[in-house]
C-alpha cells in the first residue's frame, strides 16, 4: 500500500490568510452589491413622493436618468460577477455596452441637472437661483469626475489592476446623491461626500491587506476628488449664505 506524503496534505489556511484571499477574489463583487444596497436604501426614501406619487409630475427625463443610473449599477454587478467566474470573454463583450452606457450617463447627468434645476426653481419653487447654480455646479463636477475616470478605465482596459480600480472609483463618485437622501447624511453639508470617500477608502484598505501597499491610483484620485468636493461645499455654502442674506 502506498503511503501518503504528509507534505501533500493541504494545511488549513489561517483566518488572516483566508480573509486576504477572500478580499483578493471577491472585494469588487461585494462592493458592487453594497453600492446597489446604498442606491436602493437612499433613493427608496424619496422615489415615492418624487416620481411615483408626486404633487407635481417631474420631467420625463428624470425617469430616463433613473433607469440609466440603475442600469449602470446592475452593469457593475454583472461585470464584477463575470470576472469572478472567469468569463473574461463575456466581460469584454459586455464592456463595450458599458462604454455606451457610461457615455449616456454623462450626457443624461448633465441634461437632467439642467432640466431639474429649472423645474425646482420655476415649478416647485423650492430652489433659489443661487441654489440652482450650486446644484448645477455639483452635478457638473460629479459628471466630469465620472467621465474622466470612465475614460481612463476604457484606456486601461487591457490592464486589469488599473481598469477595475478606475471603474470602482467612478461608480463611487455617482453615489453621493444616494447618500444625500439618508436622513442624517442629507442634512449635513459634506457628509454624503464623506460617505462616498469612505467606500473608496475600503478599496485602499483592501490594497493594504492584500498587496501590503496602496495602489497609486488611490493616491492620486482620492485627493483630487476631495479637492473637487471641497469646492462644491464652498459653492453650496456661498449660495446658502446669499439666500439667507
Amino acid at each position: 500500500m502506498a503511503t501518503v506524503d504528509q507534505n501533500t496534505i493541504s494545511r488549513p489556511l489561517s483566518p488572516a490568510i483566508g480573509f486576504r484571499r477572500f478580499l483578493d477574489k471577491y472585494f469588487y463583487f461585494a462592493m458592487s452589491l453594497l453600492m446597489a444596497a446604498v442606491v436602493v436604501a437612499g433613493f427608496g426614501r424619496t422615489v415615492g413622493h418624487v416620481m411615483i406619487h408626486p404633487a407635481v409630475p417631474p420631467p420625463a427625463i428624470l425617469w430616463v436618468h433613473a433607469t440609466t443610473f440603475s442600469s449602470w449599477i446592475l452593469f457593475f454587478i454583472l461585470q464584477s460577477a463575470l470576472v469572478r467566474t472567469r468569463n473574461v470573454r463575456w466581460h469584454r463583450l459586455f464592456g463595450w455596452f458599458g462604454v455606451g452606457l457610461g457615455a449616456s450617463m454623462v450626457a443624461l447627468g448633465v441634461s437632467t441637472a439642467i432640466v431639474m434645476a429649472r423645474f425646482e426653481v420655476y415649478r416647485l419653487h423650492v430652489l433659489s437661483s443661487a441654489g440652482a447654480r450650486a446644484m448645477l455646479t455639483a452635478r457638473f463636477i460629479e459628471m466630469a469626475c465620472f467621465a474622466t475616470l470612465l475614460a481612463l478605465a476604457i484606456a486601461q482596459r487591457k490592464k486589469p489592476e488599473l481598469h477595475r480600480r478606475f471603474l470602482f472609483i467612478a461608480t463611487c463618485v455617482l453615489l453621493s446623491a444616494a447618500f444625500g437622501r439618508f436622513p442624517y447624511l442629507g442634512t449635513h453639508l459634506g457628509l454624503p461626500y464623506a460617505a462616498e470617500d469612505a467606500l473608496i477608502l475600503l478599496g485602499v484598505l483592501r490594497d493594504l491587506l492584500v498587496n501590503r501597499s496602496v495602489h497609486r491610483i488611490y493616491l492620486i484620485a482620492l485627493p483630487v476628488l476631495i479637492v473637487c468636493q471641497k469646492f462644491v461645499d464652498h459653492v453650496v455654502t456661498t449660495a446658502t449664505h446669499a439666500k439667507i442674506g
